[in-house]
């Protein structure tokens, strides 16, 4: 955001329910925030009033709310909001404590309509803003939950009984295998500094890590009133749960985004890739073989 003093902010969102690409030759019926997995990532500023606005569209099956966790105040908004289809409603919050926070359907029953794909992001940012960077990114990780086993070609339907069992049959980031891989895989170059605005909008605790790079900054659980850790390897984004990461690009190739429970990464879906250009640096990485990871 621009440098500025508190304003009044307004917000709209439309929920929708979409059937997606859950990978090659699979699709799934998702219900979101303005038809994306993740929802649009919200920023703010503290000190904002915040007038938000929740449609439900007219095709819709289900009533939807949406709780943020950057709300002070009963249900972050879902009392609210409960949005029945085609209909629209409205509620005013003041953004008091700057951070990273998820926001999410909370609509009965709530953790089918968050398995299902109801989660985003808000950033609330301090008086001063984020210290500037070169690029910034958005991932959320989630879950898919389905009747039909990972790879099965075909319509993939949800699974109530998985999940209450907590078996993610997908572990995935932006809502679907491959959506930060081939020509959607996140670019940068060398010499840059980057931020990954982190989520965790599913149920299991994530152990988000990028190969072959160390961060040099991270927002603990998205907080931002406090100094960030430095060199970290690996970070924890619990369920509902929020992280920012920078980190400054010093050598060229195709670095993994994954879940460092690794059988999540290797067999359900949790992985990305972050391409970055520019110039060897023998002097920091240097060696011929094969990928590694």
């Amino acid at each position: 955001l621009p440098r500025r003093g508190p304003a009044n902010v307004a917000i709209t969102l439309e929920t929708k329910e979409v059937v997606g690409k859950l990978d090659d030759g699979q699709t799934y019926t998702y219900w979101t925030f303005d038809g994306t997995v993740p929802g649009p990532m919200l920023r703010v500023r503290v000190g904002d009033t915040v007038t938000l606005t929740l449609k439900n569209a007219s095709g819709s099956t289900m009533p939807h709310s949406i709780d943020l966790h950057a709300v002070n105040g009963p249900g972050g908004g879902s009392g609210v909001t409960q949005t029945a289809p085609g209909k629209a409603m409205t509620f005013t919050f003041k953004a008091l404590n700057p951070g990273l926070y998820v926001y999410h359907c909370a609509t009965a029953p709530i953790p089918m309509h968050v398995a299902n794909g109801m989660y985003g992001l808000i950033l609330v940012e301090p008086e001063g803003g984020l210290p500037p960077v070169d690029r910034e990114f958005y991932v959320v990780q989630g879950e898919v939950y389905s009747t039909q086993p990972f790879g099965t070609a075909g319509a993939h339907t949800f699974s109530n009984d998985h999940l209450m069992a907590e078996h993610a049959d997908y572990v995935i980031f932006n809502g679907r295998v491959g959506s930060l891989t081939g020509d959607r895989a996140l670019t940068a170059k060398v010499g840059e500094r980057i931020r990954i605005f982190f989520g965790d909008g599913g149920f299991l605790i994530s152990s988000f890590h990028v190969i072959g790079e160390i961060f040099d900054r991270v927002y603990l659980e998205g907080s931002v009133g406090t100094e960030p850790s430095r060199n970290i390897q690996t970070t924890l984004v619990p369920a509902g749960g929020a992280a920012i990461v920078e980190l400054t690009l010093e050598v060229p190739g195709r670095y993994l985004l994954v879940d460092h429970n690794l059988g999540r990464a290797l067999g359900k879906g949790a992985a990305g890739y972050l391409d970055v250009a520019g110039a060897d640096a023998p002097a920091t990485f240097s060696g011929t073989g094969g990928s590694g990871h």
